[in-house]
């Protein structure tokens, strides 16, 4: 058991051996349970952000932590040339909630979902161009994440992201998000896949057009394209399904998946149709710790919380509950412009900088999330309570209404 040391002496202790490539919070973090964690002084907080998005169910939800401590009990890690029984139960419980025939690749993180994703297309590309050469590039979009990595950076169109580190990847084309005439005039005979969220969620929640994932669907067919969308913020119930794309009905060719997928354990992967998936034969990829038997528990474990205690229809629920909330403090005061809400996507956008907003309700013990300088975002877990809610919602009342611009 490691001592519980003041936040103070943990500040102190990262600031002389970690790299400081993170902007934190003077807050040392020690223990969580549901929708709440605790500071080293004991100081208690509502997360309406648990695990930048990955804490779908909350905190040490139980279930997740049982079959962690019985799979760490059983067997930790076996390298990818032997076969584990739960990561062929995770494959088959991820791929029958697709509406299409899918197989799994399983690696550690978002990032390398894409990373993983953007290489299967490419592989998919090669020697299918015009005289024999190869379709290498990849649409996406503006405002678009993908990752930290190089070929998942290469592929957020984010130029701030991009400073410091070019050039790029070659063979990436941006598009405005939500542009179908955009879109089909950067197609030509190199161009192999389009790839994007389904709803931006670091871009500041943005859904997408009626029509527009359909009609990418369209031009991919029409092109012989992959569809890929990423998942990674959106998958796992965010929304109400098992996917996001669901909502619409549009088939993807390539999903990639990552945060919520293990309930708060690191867990990424990418499911694709049989035809795409067959590219990846031995030694064109891998992941040494990918789809490892604590994090293929933690996922079923998750899976199953999901499912038993019907928490895709209570994604619908707080979401419901949040925009009522949001709808009456919008009445109130002029600082919210737009409300962008699928289940438990939650942009909020204002007509000022955020960054104080969120400050001040840390100060109230409510954590919660600002990106794109003026959208607060927030990703709260799927068994967040009703009285939860309404205690988090009147904090950020008080503060946007209180807040002098």
């Amino acid at each position: 058991m490691i001592a519980v040391k003041s936040s103070a002496d943990t500040i102190e202790q990262f600031k002389k051996y970690v790299i400081g490539n993170y902007n934190r919070y003077p807050v040392c973090l020690v223990r969580g349970e549901g929708s709440h964690v605790w500071d080293a002084e004991g100081v208690r907080y509502l997360d309406f952000f648990p695990g930048w998005g990955c804490g779908i169910l909350g905190h040490c939800p139980a279930k997740v932590v049982e079959a962690v401590q019985e799979q760490v009990a059983r067997l930790i890690h076996v390298p990818n040339t032997w076969y584990t029984e739960s990561q062929g139960e995770l494959a088959e419980a991820l791929s029958t909630r697709t509406d299409f025939e899918a197989k799994a690749f399983f690696c550690n993180s978002g990032t390398e979902a894409n990373e993983a994703a953007i290489k299967l297309a490419r592989l998919n590309g090669h020697g299918t161009g015009p005289a024999g050469g190869n379709r290498y590039k990849i649409i996406t979009m503006l405002n678009s994440f993908h990752g930290r990595t190089y070929g998942s950076l290469s592929a957020t169109a984010q130029p701030k992201y991009h400073q410091g580190v070019e050039p790029m990847l070659p063979g990436f084309v941006y598009c405005p998000f939500g542009d179908l005439q955009a879109v089909a005039s950067k197609i030509d005979g190199e161009t192999i896949a389009i790839l994007l969220e389904p709803i931006q969620g670091e871009g500041g929640i943005n859904l997408p057009p009626e029509g527009y994932l359909a009609g990418l669907r369209k031009l991919c067919d029409e092109h012989k394209l992959l569809l890929i969308f990423d998942e990674v913020q959106t998958g796992m119930g965010r929304t109400g399904k098992w996917y996001t794309h669901q909502h619409w009905g549009v088939i993807p060719d390539i999903v990639t998946l990552a945060k919520a997928v293990a309930g708060g354990v690191a867990l990424g992967g990418l499911l694709a149709k049989p035809h795409v998936a067959e590219k990846l034969k031995p030694g064109t990829h891998a992941a040494t710790f990918g789809g490892n038997p604590i994090a293929c528990a933690a996922a079923l474990a998750t899976i199953a919380t999901i499912e038993e205690d019907g928490l895709l229809e209570r994604a619908n629920a707080i979401g419901d509950r949040f925009r009522e909330h949001f709808s009456r403090i919008q009445k109130k005061s002029p600082l919210i412009e737009e409300l962008r809400i699928k289940g438990t996507m939650i942009g909020v956008q204002l007509r000022c900088e955020g960054a104080p907003i969120v400050a001040e309700c840390l100060k109230r013990q409510l954590l919660i999330n600002c990106t794109h300088s003026t959208v607060l975002r927030l990703l709260p877990s799927l068994t967040l309570s009703d009285a939860e809610i309404d205690e988090g919602c009147f904090i950020m009342e008080e503060v946007i209404l209180n807040h002098k611009v």
